[in-house]
């Protein structure tokens, strides 16, 4: 399988990879502490790749104009920076709450360009869907938007049974978002 046949140029793969390496960190972060965040190496990881990946998204015109996946990729940009904000516990009483429904909302938006791009290119020759905007893919995106509300349904549940803990915390060796310290690698 070559780029030609997947229809990427160099800076696409590298693009495709950083997205990929954050999707694996992010979801790691998540089986490992039950939230993203970047007081934990992967939680890093995901934060700064999904960064660099939406950046190089900007960069990519494969349809010729600034579209969809351009405004994804800027909205991903705001959430992180809200997520930051909150992880600081800028935004009072609801900060950790807010900084982990944001993180898993990037996540979520990771889900949107890597179904319709993969999809829409593989299998080589006779990929899935012919259109990203098929509606077999819609109805995918529909269920990732499903999971990623149970999801953050789910951690917030869980940090309000924890009462007061942030959601950081939720799990030895994440400190709390007031904690200056370092997670264990």
């Amino acid at each position: 399988m070559s780029l030609t046949e997947l229809r990427l140029s160099p800076f696409g793969l590298f693009h495709t990879a950083l997205a990929l390496v954050a999707v694996l960190a992010g979801v790691v972060a998540l089986a490992r502490h039950g939230v993203i965040s970047p007081r934990s190496r992967s939680g890093r990881v995901y934060v700064w790749l999904t960064a660099l990946a939406s950046l190089t998204g900007l960069a990519i015109f494969r349809h010729g104009a600034f579209g969809k996946p351009h405004a994804l990729a800027l909205l991903t940009l705001l959430v992180l920076g809200l997520a930051g904000l909150a992880g600081r516990g800028r935004l009072g009483r609801a900060s950790a709450a807010i900084e982990t429904v944001a993180y898993s909302a990037t996540l979520f938006f990771h889900s949107i360009p890597g179904l319709a791009e993969s999809l829409t290119r593989l299998p080589p020759g006779a990929p899935l869907f012919d259109d990203p905007e098929a509606p077999g893919l819609q109805r995918l995106a529909g269920l990732a938007l499903l999971l990623f509300v149970i999801g953050a349904g789910w951690q917030v549940r869980r940090m309000r049974r924890r009462s007061g803990v942030s959601a950081a915390s939720a799990q030895e060796g994440v400190p709390t978002p007031t904690t200056p310290t370092r997670a264990p690698r």
